[in-house]
């Protein structure tokens, strides 16, 4: 989040990151007048969406950087020189900079299915019960709260069975009691179809 504000105010553009990433980026963007574009969870599809939005950065949640003028790849080293020189130009101390950001929270959760449970039919019915929301199937279901500025994402697992669900808020608490509704609304589901 830094370091795209330090990018955008040397060079106007758009933001991409993936649907599980902070939606402080989302907020650093507008205010610097640009657009923000959620891709899919994946480098190679966050890379495609900066591309089609002629974004100037990108990256995913877990601090990877992407930087077109440079290259199209995550690169840790180029976020640690941007994001020193950011704070080298403020002139002030890391957590007086962190204060000018958003404050959201994610809380992390799974909920582990049997092998005989139909996850898209799952999330498909989640789907329904939110379709007064913002709802995004590009990857799983992610329903955006506006007025809460809050966000659920859940992702079925290719490896095992379970669906893993990311919650945002702008507190804790407030994340991980999204996150337990949105659980108590699977099992629900879940118990409906037994």
């Amino acid at each position: 989040m830094a370091v795209a504000d330090y990018v955008l105010s040397r060079k106007k553009g758009n933001t991409v990151s993936n649907l599980s990433s902070t939606r402080a980026l989302r907020d650093v963007t507008e205010k610097a007048k640009g657009k923000y574009t959620a891709a899919a969870v994946g480098e190679v599809n966050v890379v495609t969406a900066m591309k089609q939005t002629k974004a100037v950065i990108g990256g995913e949640g877990n601090g990877g950087i992407i930087v077109p003028d440079f290259h199209y790849g995550r690169d840790a080293l180029i976020g640690i020189a941007l994001f020193l020189t950011h704070l080298a130009k403020s002139k002030i101390k890391i957590s007086a900079l962190r204060k000018q950001y958003p404050g959201y929270f994610i809380s992390k959760n799974k909920i582990e299915l049997t092998p005989k449970v139909n996850v898209d039919l799952v999330l498909a019915k989640v789907t329904e019960i939110y379709r007064n929301e913002n709802v995004n199937t590009v990857d799983g279901v992610k329903i955006d709260f506006e007025t809460e500025k809050s966000w659920v994402h859940l992702r079925k697992s290719n490896t095992e069975p379970i669906i893993r669900i990311y919650a945002e808020s702008p507190s804790a608490k407030k994340a991980a009691e999204l996150a337990g509704k949105i659980i108590n609304d699977i099992q629900a589901i879940l118990k409906s179809n037994s």
